[in-house]
């Protein structure tokens, strides 16, 4: 019997400024095939809009999980996590803090900010990889149910 999986395959809100990240990111993504919808924004405030539904982000999916990076124009990524966490509708979503500084760990951490996880931001697509197996073994992959089906 195979494990095929049912549904749709989960939508990712991946908040970025660097587009050489973002593309490192999406490329580890489509590298492990990880059957997944993302869905790139550049700051705080875009992010804040998107997940809201608001103007141009009107018809957008609900992401199943967001990776925030902590360093963003606009509104910062902690003032992100605090809108998404004070916002009822909003603070169920899982949240990934992608960062390149162990110093955010510690802040959201002193400040109750709940954090699904953190990832560092890793210099090399190697590296990447592997944090993006991690994920997928935490998250990507509760998001997709198998269901066993007979082999014809």
């Amino acid at each position: 019997m195979s494990r095929a999986p049912i549904g749709r395959p989960p939508e990712i809100l991946l908040v970025e400024d660097n587009l050489d990240d973002a593309r490192i990111t999406i490329q580890a993504l489509k590298h492990e095939d990880i059957r997944c919808r993302v869905s790139l924004v550049r700051d705080g405030e875009e992010a804040l809009r998107f997940l809201r539904r608001e103007g141009v982000f009107a018809k957008t999916p609900e992401p199943d999980v967001i990776l925030l990076d902590m360093e963003l124009p606009k509104k910062d990524g902690q003032q992100v996590l605090c809108e998404i966490r004070g916002d009822e509708r909003l603070q169920s979503i899982p949240v990934l803090v992608l960062t390149a500084s162990a110093v955010h760990r510690a802040v959201l951490q002193s400040q109750n900010l709940h954090v699904d996880g953190f990832m560092t931001k890793p210099v090399s697509l190697d590296q990447f990889i592997q944090a993006v197996k991690l994920l997928r073994r935490s998250r990507l992959s509760e998001l997709l149910l198998p269901l066993d089906l007979p082999q014809e």
